[in-house]
C-alpha cells in the first residue's frame, strides 16, 4: 500500500511529496483554485495551503480535508511526475 511519507512546501500551491515506495516529484495543485466547495475554499488561500501536514500516510489540512495517497501517486505517475526519491531531491 502506498503512503505518503513526507512534503516540502515549494510555494503557491506547489508540493514536493515523497512516497513509501521510495518515489518523489512536485505537484503543483493551483488547480484547485478553481473547485468548489466548503472544504477546499480554504485551500486556495496560499498560506492555508502551506499549512499541509502527512497525517497517517496521508496529505492532510488542519480542516480535515485530505487527499487518498494510492490516488495520488497514480495521478503523479500518469502525469510522469514521479522519480526514485534519491533522484528527486
Amino acid at each position: 500500500m502506498i503512503k505518503l511519507r513526507s512534503l516540502k512546501h515549494l510555494g503557491a500551491h506547489r508540493l514536493h511529496l515523497e512516497f513509501s515506495d521510495d518515489t518523489a516529484g512536485d505537484r503543483d495543485f493551483s488547480f484547485l483554485k478553481g473547485e468548489a466547495g466548503p472544504m477546499v475554499e480554504p485551500l486556495k488561500d496560499p498560506k492555508y495551503f502551506a499549512r499541509a501536514f502527512v497525517g497517517s500516510g496521508v496529505l492532510t489540512w488542519p480542516n480535515g480535508y485530505d487527499w487518498d495517497p494510492i490516488a495520488l501517486h497514480a495521478e503523479m505517475r500518469a502525469e510522469g511526475l514521479l522519480q526514485p526519491a534519491d533522484a528527486a531531491e
